[in-house]
């Protein structure tokens, strides 16, 4: 995902790029004065005094030159890597060592004439930092960078030849001028660094409050969602009862209409004509029949459409994912068994078990996390639903679990529910050949 590149990030970005600048032209002040020094005091065969005056012998002049602006070339490639390259945590913390290695090489090469530099580094550090996490690793970081700093890296004094010494080499007037512009660019990185600091606390404080305000549309999303979910819900099952009363009068209500009229008609014959009621009677059973065959019909409509598309295991699980995506409850499924066949009737009792019993979770219970553990044990099928909501000590049964008792009813199983930290139910299903189904025949 692309980072949003605001005014504010491209003035930050603008200044680095000034500090980056300026702090360039300076290694190449330094290292071209002392680079064109030392070439003087070689043409003026005053190489043996100056060298006397230095614990070491300094570098060629032109390879050391070329050693600080090389140095300087790769640490800003490094600093640019670690900012922008996309690094993984580990890499990044690897390239933002190795940018330190290179700084302190620069400082050396430069004989310690300069350390302006460290707070490039510093620069790049703060500008991954990211918050709590991090927040050791840059209190050490800085703390080893300070003392780099200030001291000049005391493991190299012994080993450089110092600024003063080849200021020294000019008249006093012009060495007061030299050392006093050396301590003008150094303020005036400090100052560049300073005022990009300033900046950058102010662009993670404005980029805070952006990510507190998208948090906040996307929660108000969210209620809106939820209150729109609840409404598609009361839709649906106002569509539902409505497409109920509608079998209901087309189907029983219709034939059971005309067998009434049938047998009206079977009283007033049945004395003067057996043989028409008989025929009338013959009349009514063919109306019946036809009746149960509609309402089989209408019962079948009735079975889920997702059990009529895929297994029960795979519907249990879609209708777990969607409930939970549109109610925000965290519902999680612990399968521990699922029988390999069932009628359609008790595939049809699992799934509306599993469907009530979360949904009751969260409008009643006011859950925010439920956990459906379906299990085989020998002889019996298992659907434990529990969740962490409100519970309640005085239960009284609604129908919702009035529906569940009746459904399990007809496959001779049975509900037992509790409140304890929440609300849990057990629904258990017996299976096996011992089983009745719902004309009381035993299963063969």
């Amino acid at each position: 995902m692309t980072e949003a590149y605001t005014p504010e990030k491209r003035r930050l970005e603008w200044l680095y790029g000034l500090l980056g600048l300026y702090n360039g032209l300076v290694v190449l002040l330094m290292a071209g004065f002392m680079s064109l020094t030392q070439e003087k005091i070689i043409k003026t065969m005053s190489a043996h005094a100056f060298l006397t005056t230095l614990p070491i012998v300094p570098m060629p002049a032109f390879r050391g030159f070329l050693a600080s602006i090389g140095a300087y070339a790769l640490m800003l490639f490094l600093g640019k890597l670690y900012r922008h390259g996309g690094l993984t945590g580990g890499q990044r913390h690897l390239v933002f060592a190795a940018e330190i290695g290179v700084c302190m090489l620069l400082m050396r090469s430069l004989n310690l004439a300069y350390d302006g530099v460290v707070l490039l580094a510093v620069a790049d550090l703060m500008h991954r930092y990211q918050g709590e996490n991090q927040s050791w690793l840059l209190l050490g970081a800085m703390v080893g960078l300070y003392f780099m700093a200030n001291y000049n890296l005391a493991i190299f004094q012994r080993h450089v030849a110092p600024f003063d010494v080849y200021a020294a080499y000019y008249r006093p007037e012009v060495q007061s001028v030299l050392l006093a512009i050396q301590n003008g660019l150094i303020s005036l990185n400090i100052v560049l660094f300073v005022l990009y600091l300033v900046l950058l606390v102010q662009n993670k404080h404005h980029e805070k409050e952006r990510i507190a305000s998208l948090n906040k549309q996307l929660e108000e999303a969210n209620v809106r969602l939820r209150a729109y979910a609840i409404e598609a819900e009361r839709t649906a099952e106002t569509r539902e009862r409505n497409r109920l009363a509608r079998e209901i009068h087309d189907t029983l209500g219709h034939t059971l209409t005309g067998i009434v009229a049938g047998l009206d008609a079977c009283l007033v014959l049945v004395d003067a004509a057996p043989a028409a009621v008989k025929k009338q009677m013959e009349k009514i059973r063919a109306t019946a029949q036809h009746g149960i065959v509609d309402v089989r019909r209408s019962v079948k409509k009735l079975r889920p459409d997702d059990l009529e598309k895929m297994p029960l295991q795979q519907a249990v699980k879609k209708v777990i994912a969607e409930f939970g995506a549109s109610s925000g409850v965290d519902i999680h499924l612990v399968e521990l068994g699922w029988p390999e066949k069932l009628r359609e009737d008790e595939e049809e009792v699992i799934y509306r078990i599993v469907q009530e019993g979360i949904t009751n979770a969260r409008r009643h219970g006011k859950a925010t996390k439920v956990t459906v553990t379906c299990g085989l044990e020998p002889g019996r099928f298992y659907i434990i639903i529990a969740d962490n909501g409100q519970g309640c000590k005085d239960l009284q049964q609604g129908f919702g679990l009035r529906h569940m008792e009746e459904r399990l009813a007809l496959l001779h199983g049975r509900l037992r529910y509790w409140s304890d930290k929440g609300f849990t139910l057990e629904a258990t299903i017996p299976m096996g050949k011992n089983v009745m189904d719902n004309n009381g025949e035993a299963e063969g």
